[in-house]
């Protein structure tokens, strides 16, 4: 099998404290704790999505650009028909909240070859690892309701869910062709106008340079702007 350069998870072992929250939401099964460390048991396994990052709570995981053998979308499906219904769910909305209709189709037709259920894409927080708090939305895409306002209200200009920088997956669909707003999570509470003069436009990430983990916001930030290049604006505060 060809080696090629493409985009995949890097574990820095330094970091890595071994908790292994990191596996559950790699439905894919790429990742498994090897001697108190996660480790990538196979390139053949990861899609370089990061659906494991958000979920990393030392910031010990990021994505690179290397050689690696290509992702291969049958070998990831026999690998998970072998596990519970709830694994090929979790898989299945991993790629098509990634827009990866590519793969998302070669997995649909595996498991019709296989007669497999196809199951149901209802989101469920016990299954899934996942919950709707935490789940990638778009608010562009989502038409607001129309209400009446007083003269005083002003309309959200959020644009995405969610915004809080551990959580943010560094390829969110969001970010490609976006200027970036980073911001301690105090700034929307103690500027009244941030929705309008700051966030208008924008797709935003919060944390709080005082009690967070900085170094993996760090790591976090090269890369969001390894995978998209943008970075056209940074706001600090």
């Amino acid at each position: 099998m060809k080696m090629a350069k493409r985009k995949i998870i890097k574990i820095n072992e330094k970091k890595c404290n071994g908790c292994g929250l990191c596996i559950p939401n790699c439905p894919e099964g790429a990742l498994k704790v090897i001697d108190g460390k996660a480790r990538l048991i196979s390139d053949l396994f990861c899609d370089g999505l990061g659906a494991c990052i958000g979920h990393c709570p030392q910031g010990a995981i990021i994505i690179e650009e290397r050689e690696a053998k290509p992702y291969d979308e049958k070998k990831v499906m026999e690998n998970i028909v072998k596990q519970e219904k709830n694994t090929i769910k979790a898989h299945l909305s991993h790629l098509k909240d990634h827009g990866e209709t590519g793969y998302y189709n070669q997995a649909i037709d595996f498991l019709k070859e296989k007669n497999t259920k196809i199951p149901d894409l209802v989101e469920d927080c016990s299954h899934t690892g996942g919950c709707p708090g935490a789940t990638l939305r778009d608010l562009r895409k989502e038409s607001p309701k129309q209400t009446a306002k007083s003269v005083s209200e002003q309309e959200s200009e959020l644009r995405q869910w969610p915004v809080q920088l551990n959580l943010l997956p560094p390829s969110a669909p969001f970010f490609r062709n976006a200027d970036l707003l980073i911001a301690a999570d105090c700034v929307p509470f103690a500027n009244p106008n941030f929705h309008n003069r700051m966030l208008k436009g924008k797709a935003v990430a919060i944390g709080c340079p005082k009690l967070d983990d900085i170094e993996g916001y760090k790591e976090k930030i090269k890369s969001i702007k390894f995978l998209f290049q943008f970075f056209s604006e940074f706001l600090f505060f």
